[in-house]
């Protein structure tokens, strides 16, 4: 079991740090900070403009949306980057569970995805006067945490068609965009069409984003509860999925030789 754990935790962190695009300070600041809290601020001012929603609508959903970026694009490349690089075979042929090896490297960009996503929330709340009780800080911190681990493994999904696809960065640039218009982040969930709302229920970010918003109107963490256990529940479906394609895929593969081919 111990093995286990340092298989999933040290690996993942030395795999992280491998892989992970955004190396420098400058570019990591500008892409995974201050990026996201411009399209925050535009998205709060349009709401504001038409009245839509008001505040907290926008800025506790958009908060929500910024772990995706670091995470859908973060649990691609921890497959994705592995063939880029040329080193997806050494990792292919090792003894230990490709499974366990792939899973466990989410959990680093799971906290990148967090330490984002809470920090857009703070300075955003400053900035735009949004006060949040005190009473609601750890679950929102929970719904965060939840969705950052959500999309983690929806990258990861994404990332296990790295095994069988060359461009699979052009998929997660559509399924990026698809959270931003499928998940309610910027239009109440009842003004989306009823098909649009479906697909949204199984994605990342959208039960998140319901939970975090109760709680910062002053709901219980109770409340909050029902609507994070689905997030959990449908990153717990998406992990198990990419489990599925990167064995399926991986046998494919030696069949095929199609991993020589970049």
């Amino acid at each position: 079991m111990s093995a286990l754990f340092r298989l999933v935790g040290v690996g993942g962190v030395i795999a992280y740090r491998a892989l992970f695009n955004w190396t420098t300070p400058s570019i990591f600041v500008g892409t995974l900070l201050v990026g996201p809290l411009f399209q925050l601020f535009f998205f709060a001012y349009l709401g504001r403009e038409f009245g839509v929603a008001d505040d907290r609508f926008y800025i506790v959903g958009n908060a929500v949306l910024t772990a995706a970026l670091a995470c859908v694009y973060g649990g691609t490349m921890a497959v994705a980057n592995e063939r880029r690089f040329g080193t997806l075979g050494h990792v292919l042929l090792s003894p230990r569970s490709r499974t366990a090896i792939f899973l466990g490297r989410v959990l680093p960009y799971a906290g990148n995805g967090l330490l984002i996503a809470a920090s857009t929330l703070t300075v955003a709340a400053l900035l735009l006067g949004l006060r949040i009780p005190a009473t609601a800080l750890p679950g929102l911190l929970l719904a965060l945490a939840a969705a950052s681990l959500t999309c983690g493994f929806f990258g990861l999904t994404l990332g296990a068609l790295g095994l069988r696809f060359r461009d699979v960065f052009l998929i997660s640039n559509v399924a990026v965009a698809l959270l931003l218009l499928f998940t309610g982040v910027n239009v109440p969930a009842d003004s989306l069409p009823a098909g649009i709302r479906a697909v949204g229920a199984v994605l990342p970010i959208t039960h998140a984003a319901d939970a975090a918003r109760r709680l910062a109107g002053g709901a219980t963490l109770g409340d909050a509860l029902p609507a994070i256990g689905v997030e959990l529940a449908v990153g717990v479906g998406y992990a198990v999925l990419a489990a599925g394609l990167l064995t399926v895929f991986e046998a494919e593969s030696r069949r095929r030789a199609s991993l020589d081919t970049l």
